[in-house]
């Protein structure tokens, strides 16, 4: 696994959810419109 340091101001803990096509990970709404990024720490679950 590799190291990354981000400067931000929040962090969401949450579980990413299959949605059509491709998958959704929920954030507060109140981060509309912000630039933020998503990092993976763990291997997907084949299913």
């Amino acid at each position: 696994m590799e190291q990354f340091t981000i400067n931000g101001h929040e962090v969401v803990d949450g579980d990413v959810k299959a949605t059509g096509n491709g998958a959704h990970v929920y954030v507060p709404k109140r981060w509309r419109g912000a630039d933020v990024k998503v990092v993976r720490t763990s291997d997907p679950d084949d299913e």
